[in-house]
């Protein structure tokens, strides 16, 4: 009897666990016969609104409705815009590596960085104007900025021997004076505004005109075409100290033997490690320091002219506060340097401002920068200009050459 109940026992919970399998069998096929119809009204929704057309069509192609891309692809005169001519975009273009396996065109992230630097707009302004993305612009600018900083070198640089020649003679013409034929650029420092960091840091970007910015050095030649930069220190850093901070002084790169750079009252006069005329300073001795004075200014005021047109052409990065990091804003200024380079060899000019100047007053230089004085070699240069001798010879008196 105990048999019988066992058995029948086992039959009832073989049937039960076999409805049990059953049941869940079925509800597995009505979640996958649900899940089918789901995705086919999804994808006569989409198929409707014209979704997958519409991202395949948008997604890393430019909207040439947009019309600063149909001026630009349309072979209109992107300069009111860009603040660049067709032939510099094109230089521009040749210059930057092309390494690229996906995303946008070579042609695209150049136009859009150029935009972005030429108006100064954010990165959500240049998305709209654009139609991309607000976060792709950023990664397009930062992008092409850095690319751009390995072509700085070739772009931006010092002359050879054989140009030296040529160089002298510019600054000679514009001096006025033949003793200026030895000059081998003009030296300055330009503060750039900028949202400084927050404290403690922020203190140290304020400078004597109690805005914070951080300091563009630049050597430029006779034409306005920069040889050097140093930017990325902070505005509360005085010239003299930028000086010596900077890898052109440091290892006595320039200029070569025999020549020298013109330089403000914020410097000091040097014969070593850098040979470097500044003017004398008020009251003057006599008329021959003035003379002096008059033919050193002429010559160095070609450095004022290279900011203005720079001020000029980038008027959002130079005019108001650059609204980046301070760690990337460095890297702005040396891109729009290396655009103002490519533009002076392109004979790309825009107007300049009616006063060159940057609005700054001349610092005192710092007696500490003085480590070995170049007074003498200013007294004679002083005299070349009053009297007909050669200043050859004064530089090979003094060691120069």
């Amino acid at each position: 009897m105990d048999n019988a109940l066992a058995i029948a026992a086992v039959f009832l919970f073989m049937e039960a666990e076999e409805k049990a399998a059953k049941l869940r069998r079925r509800i597995a096929a009505l979640r996958t016969i649900r899940k089918k119809q789901r995705r086919r009204r999804w994808l006569a929704l989409a198929i409707a609104v014209g979704l997958e057309q519409q991202a395949t069509a948008r997604y890393v192609q430019p909207n040439y409705i947009v019309p600063m891309l149909d001026m630009y692809f349309n072979n209109g005169d992107p300069k009111p815009a860009m603040r660049l001519t067709r032939t510099s975009i094109t230089r521009v273009l040749q210059l930057l590596p092309r390494k690229k396996h996906h995303g946008w065109s070579h042609e695209m992230e150049v136009l859009v960085t150029i935009y972005w630097l030429a108006c100064g707009a954010s990165y959500r302004q240049t998305g709209d104007v654009c139609a991309i993305p607000l976060s792709t612009v950023c990664r397009i600018v930062h992008s092409t900025v850095e690319k751009m900083m390995t072509i700085l070198h070739s772009v931006i640089h010092f002359p050879k021997e054989d140009a030296m020649e040529a160089l002298g003679a510019g600054f000679a013409r514009m001096a006025g004076h033949d003793a200026f034929k030895y000059a081998a650029g003009a030296i300055d420092g330009c503060h750039i505004r900028i949202v400084p960091p927050a404290e403690p840091q922020r203190a140290s970007y304020i400078n004597r005109k109690l805005f914070p910015s951080i300091i563009l050095q630049a050597i430029c030649d006779a034409q306005g075409a920069f040889l050097d930069v140093f930017v990325g220190n902070p505005g509360s850093v005085h010239d003299a100290l930028v000086l010596r901070r900077c890898p052109m002084y440091k290892e006595s790169l320039y200029p070569p033997a025999g020549y020298f750079l013109l330089g403000d009252g914020g410097y000091p006069c040097l014969q070593r490690p850098v040979c470097l005329m500044t003017p004398y300073r008020q009251p003057l001795a006599g008329q021959v320091e003035a003379r002096y004075n008059r033919h050193h200014a002429r010559g160095r005021n070609v450095i004022e002219r290279a900011f203005g047109m720079l001020k000029t052409r980038w008027r959002s990065i130079f005019l108001r506060a650059v609204e980046v990091r301070p760690k990337f804003a460095p890297l702005v200024v040396g891109a729009c340097c290396i655009l103002h380079n490519i533009c002076v060899a392109s004979e790309d000019v825009l107007e300049e401002p009616e006063e060159g100047d940057d609005g700054e007053d001349e610092e005192q230089a710092e007696p500490a920068a003085i480590e070995t004085s170049g007074n003498r070699m200013r007294a004679r240069l002083a005299a070349e200009t009053s009297a007909p001798a050669q200043l050859h010879d004064c530089l090979r008196e003094h060691d120069y050459m």
